[in-house]
């Protein structure tokens, strides 16, 4: 495992769009680029979630996220706090990512008066009622996947790979409660344009469409996409994410991101 954190490391410092050609990629390696293109050292962001249901009828969230790259430039740590409408004001998540081990994630709900550890299985749960999962939050390690490069195809006139993952194990599906998942990376910049998710008998389950991809930090490559909408296609559901406000390489103070900050409302 020490040997794999240098390797990453290593990967973390690499300009994403580097000199080696595309086409010289393995699957793996363009998921690996995918993994770091995000990577962003520090922001602070405000954001509205549009849950929509099959009859168009919408619920609208806003909520403030923090977020700062741990010292190994691999892991992150992730708060995020809803502050409108009522009913769900106050609700927090904390996620501490771990590259050698299973992430630290915990929620907070204000009626509860205290916070809740998530395990694994948890992954899988929608997050606070939205067509994204827990696990959909962040970009799970690429390891836990086999890769396979289908092919190549555009999307909204951004030429893309077109990657086949598969969990490597059982644990990995039954957790995330995936099969399989093709995802869309531009070719530029390897940063997901589109993802299709599948359920553990094959069928598709959900598809995500991300887009307004804005470079954050010139000088490593780093990108964020403004906009992302998940559609579960069996309930006809979706959700739709959008950064109003994204303010990079702010100092955050590292107390932000432990429980007692999470149980503060």
């Amino acid at each position: 495992m020490a040997l794999l954190g240098s390797l990453l490391i290593a990967l973390a410092g690499a300009p994403v769009n580097g000199t080696e050609p595309a086409s010289a990629l393995s699957a793996r390696d363009m998921m690996q680029k995918n993994f770091f293109v995000s990577r962003i050292k520090s922001f602070k962001s405000d954001a509205t979630m549009v849950l929509i249901n099959d009859k168009g009828q919408t619920r609208e969230r806003k909520s403030t996220t923090w977020s700062v790259l741990q010292p190994n430039g691999i892991d992150s740590k992730l708060l995020v706090r809803f502050t409108t409408p009522a009913d769900i004001q106050g609700t927090a998540f904390l996620q501490v990512e771990h590259i050698d081990g299973d992430d630290d994630e915990w929620i907070f709900l204000p009626a509860l008066g205290k916070s809740r550890r998530l395990v694994a299985n948890n992954k899988k749960d929608s997050f606070v009622g939205s067509d994204f999962s827990y696990g959909d939050l962040s970009l799970p390690k690429v390891d836990l996947f086999e890769h396979r490069l289908l092919g190549a195809q555009p999307v909204d006139g951004q030429d893309c790979f077109m990657i086949e993952s598969v969990p490597r194990n059982e644990s990995t599906r039954t957790d995330l409660g995936y099969g399989r998942k093709v995802t869309w990376l531009r070719q530029d910049n390897f940063l997901e344009t589109k993802v299709e998710y599948y359920d553990l008998s094959n069928r598709l389950l959900k598809t995500q469409l991300i887009s307004n991809h804005k470079l954050l930090e010139p000088a490593t490559q780093r990108w964020i996409a403004l906009h992302r909408e998940m559609t579960n296609q069996q309930t006809g559901h979706r959700t739709v994410f959008n950064f109003d406000k994204v303010e990079p390489g702010v100092p955050i103070a590292d107390d932000l991101f432990t429980t007692r900050y999470l149980e503060r409302e």
